[in-house]
């Protein structure tokens, strides 16, 4: 369930906090006034894509958290967070998502920060948010297919149908690699036997051409190396002005004053640490510079071989560095063209396994899903009654496709089709459905499709649109029947479906001077009346107004007890 949003500069919203309450939670305000951003927001701290145009005006970055209860049997969620080395802290779940001016996105769970695509999945399994234009995409055969699904218990068999197509689709696409142009093939086959060879000969490695940088940064300084570190040892130990020769004079006469003040001594002992330090680092110079030698010839060695090696990089259009990673792929890729007789063979054998597979996968994804068109088509026809459809006719046709090539989602074909009026055969619905009329066939298949999902939380960004009157009654009462199950949030225009809420918050727009900024008002019964007053009358709210307010309420509350 959530619990608590706070959205901080994301459109015209500077800073905003709302806590929610399980039930159906209305959202109401003016047009324009900021309702579906808040459902915006939702859907950025769960994953979905966002760009810097979403950030308010004049900020750099625009943040929303969400504050989630995750029970202690939900075991997708808990499942996805161990993934991360995340665990709930408390039965909570806290979301963090910032979108940067850059365009560059970050998301946090309970502070650890998470992939975007991991954001997105834990979304999924606690968020279904319907938009108001999800009857648009509803014409859709392929939108048609996935509410089929997502209504449907199939799920293990539509994972093993995918699974199935992608092994033969594997399969063939290796297949097809071995046994095109067979003249292709052979000269590929040489230019891999020549690359591999030539790389063999060249025979490097990482360690080496890191020794080769260091020995070629040494050598071009060889000289500079040897005059400085010469000067240096000389002065510190050779030198008749010598550092260590000044250490230990001064040494030697601090030493015939300790008798006089014992706490010279401290200085003493640091000044014959200093020495000994210094002398060990002359013995080490004189030892580096035994080992310093400027020799051009092995300058020319060390450079010939770095260029040999930065040309076959050229040649083979990679970096020096990945050379010999890149000649063990050749190597494996040579090494399976040679042995391309075997692995034909055991393609064919994997692509038709797949395909037997698959087909009977298929078979029983077909099985399930007319029986499920079945079912869907029967409660979606007696919702469409209940919203002002009394002859209405549905239903869901699945036809099986013949196609020799395996389809990802399954081999079928599913399309809706309604008759909206008495004596007329049943169609496509982007052929017989009006605008208002599509609107609520829309909400039927969301609300029965919601009606059974184990996701807690629902959330409807006015999919009422396009109803009013006694239907719109009829809407807000199948909104609220899903909040015996579900936190419902429902973005509305309706009274009717305003007075059903168990909470009620009022979106409002100010302006100021040159700032406009959204708020949100958590309404008591009284304010609630007004607000449902002003949805019923308009501009001019009139004491008639008040009264059918006042009664919208307290029939809800009756329905409710």
């Amino acid at each position: 369930m959530l619990r608590h949003l706070h959205i901080r500069n994301l459109a015209v919203i500077e800073e905003l906090e709302i806590g929610f309450k399980p039930g159906m939670t209305v959202f109401t305000g003016e047009t324009g006034a900021g309702k579906s951003i808040i459902v915006d927001a939702l859907g950025l701290v769960l994953g979905d894509r966002a760009d810097n145009s979403v950030i308010r005006a004049a900020a750099d970055s625009a943040e929303i958290t969400a504050i989630f209860s995750v029970a202690q049997d939900d075991q997708d969620t808990s499942a996805r967070l161990e993934a991360q080395g995340i665990a709930p802290e408390q039965e909570e779940l806290i979301l963090r998502r910032v979108i940067n001016r850059d365009g560059r996105s970050r998301a946090w769970a309970n502070g650890s920060p998470i992939p975007i695509q991991v954001l997105r999945e834990l979304g999924e399994g606690m968020v279904d948010i319907h938009g108001q234009h999800e009857h648009q995409s509803l014409l859709r055969r392929d939108m048609q297919r996935i509410l089929l699904d997502a209504y449907g218990w199939y799920s293990e068999v539509l994972t093993r149908v995918r699974e199935h197509q992608a092994e033969w689709s594997a399969a063939d696409r290796e297949l097809k690699r071995f046994t095109g142009n067979d003249q292709d093939r052979e000269a590929r086959l040489s230019l891999l036997k020549f690359q591999v060879e030539e790389l063999e000969a060249l025979n490097v490695s990482t360690a080496e051409l890191e020794t080769l940088a260091a020995e070629h940064t040494r050598l071009a300084h060889a000289s500079r190396l040897l005059e400085t570190c010469r000067q240096t040892w000389g002065r510190l130990t050779e030198d008749e002005q010598a550092l260590l020769s000044d250490l230990n004079r001064n040494i030697h006469e601090l030493q015939g004053l300790v008798q006089f003040d014992h706490s010279l001594t401290k200085i003493v002992e640091l000044l014959e640490g200093a020495a000994i330090e210094v002398k060990e680092a002359g013995v080490e110079l004189r030892h580096y510079l035994d080992t310093l030698d400027p020799d051009p010839v092995h300058m020319q060695v060390v450079e010939d071989r770095l260029a040999a090696i930065h040309d076959m990089a050229r040649k083979h259009k990679t970096r020096p560095e990945e050379l010999p990673e890149h000649l063990q792929a050749l190597q494996k890729e040579y090494r399976s063209y040679e042995a391309s007789g075997q692995r034909v063979a055991e393609l064919e054998r994997s692509r038709d396994r797949a395909l037997k597979e698959y087909t009977q996968a298929a078979d029983e994804l077909h099985t399930w899903r007319v029986k499920t068109a079945q079912k869907l088509a029967r409660e979606i026809e007696q919702k469409l009654k209940d919203l002002g459809m009394p002859a209405a006719r549905f239903t869901v046709d699945v036809q099986k496709i013949e196609k020799e090539t395996p389809l990802q989602e399954g081999m079928d074909q599913i399309e809706f089709l309604v008759a909206i009026n008495p004596g007329q055969d049943l169609q496509p619905l982007s052929k017989v459905a009006s605008g208002g009329e599509l609107s609520r066939i829309s909400l039927a298949i969301q609300v029965i499709g919601s009606k059974d999902k184990g996701l807690p939380t629902l959330i409807f960004d006015e999919v009422d649109a396009g109803v009013g009157g006694a239907i719109a009654e009829i809407v807000g009462n199948l909104l609220h029947s899903l909040a015996e199950k579900h936190q419902i949030f429902c973005v509305t225009h309706l009274p009717q479906v305003a007075a059903l809420g168990d909470q009620h918050l009022q979106v409002n727009k100010a302006t100021a001077e040159t700032t406009t900024m959204t708020g949100v008002k958590v309404l008591n019964r009284e304010q609630r009346i007004e607000e449902i007053a002003r949805m019923l009358g308009g501009v001019k709210i009139t004491g008639t107004t008040r009264a059918h307010a006042r009664e919208m309420m307290k029939a809800s509350v009756k329905r409710e007890t």
